[in-house]
């Protein structure tokens, strides 16, 4: 049954939408289609914009599951946690896919577009210091993306002040009586279900490593070493990020074991 079929509500069942909400209503297609404009008045204006609020709404995505695997995880439900990772990984694999619709902006296409953005730069994306914050990469310092009183400062702060999900993960461990990390490895049978967890972070770990990588390369394709928009560096700046990790713990273990 399609979202604007009608439904009936059955005894016991839960009760549908109404019938007038049609599937774009339901999704709000004319609110989020009305948000792409205006875009810069370039022939990749509207390419441009569209990719990068595509990038924001699997960033809020990516929040969302996160603080689910996050509280899943303190309430020691494993298999919740580990489902939410698991979308968490599937949905960062994508973003680091979705990369290669910029390849398609020439760097000619791309210098005519830049005078468009101002001091607009992916370096103030709030999510996607969200994202870092919360899995355990935090540096206080980006909390500057924001501006100070707004209400993305805000967020950030409060993400700073909050645990991360190592710091659930390690609750988890003490839980077990898992002193050392490592011990998930030297001892899979027993500890199963924290290892595929500790796998999952991994996962979500190494795509967003992945995705540093290539946005470095996507960018030095566009605009070589120029300084990047907002301020940034550019390449010089994502180069010196593309090694930081959210669970070295669990990345040493390998070496370790």
């Amino acid at each position: 049954m399609t979202l604007h079929q009608d439904q009936r509500a059955e005894p016991g069942g839960v009760v549908p939408a109404p019938a007038a909400v049609d599937y774009g209503s339901f999704l709000h297609l004319d609110a989020l289609m009305a948000a792409t404009e205006p875009v810069p008045d370039h022939p990749d204006g509207r390419f441009f914009v569209l990719v990068h609020q595509a990038f924001e709404v699997w960033f809020e995505l990516i929040l969302h599951e996160l603080v689910a695997a996050r509280a899943a995880l303190f309430a020691d439900a494993l298999p919740d946690a580990l489902h939410r990772l698991r979308r968490v990984a599937a949905v960062d694999r994508l973003l680091v896919t979705q990369l290669d619709t910029l390849a398609t902006l020439t760097p000619t296409g791309f210098a005519g577009l830049r005078p468009h953005l101002g001091s607009a730069s992916g370096f103030q994306s709030v999510r996607y210091r969200e994202i870092e914050y919360l899995s355990g990469l935090r540096r206080r310092g980006h909390a500057g993306v924001a501006a100070p009183g707004s209400a993305g400062a805000a967020r950030l702060e409060r993400r700073l002040r909050e645990p991360s999900l190592g710091d659930a993960f390690r609750v988890v461990l003490r839980r077990r009586g898992v002193d050392d990390p490592v011990r998930l490895l030297r001892d899979g049978r027993t500890h199963r279900d924290p290892l595929a967890v500790a796998e999952a972070l991994l996962d979500h770990d190494e795509a967003w490593a992945l995705w540093r990588s290539r946005h470095a390369l996507a960018v030095e394709r566009l605009i070589g070493h120029r300084p990047g928009t907002g301020g940034s560096t550019g390449v010089e700046y994502l180069r010196s990020r593309r090694d930081e990790r959210f669970f070295p713990e669990l990345w040493e273990m390998r070496t370790r074991l």
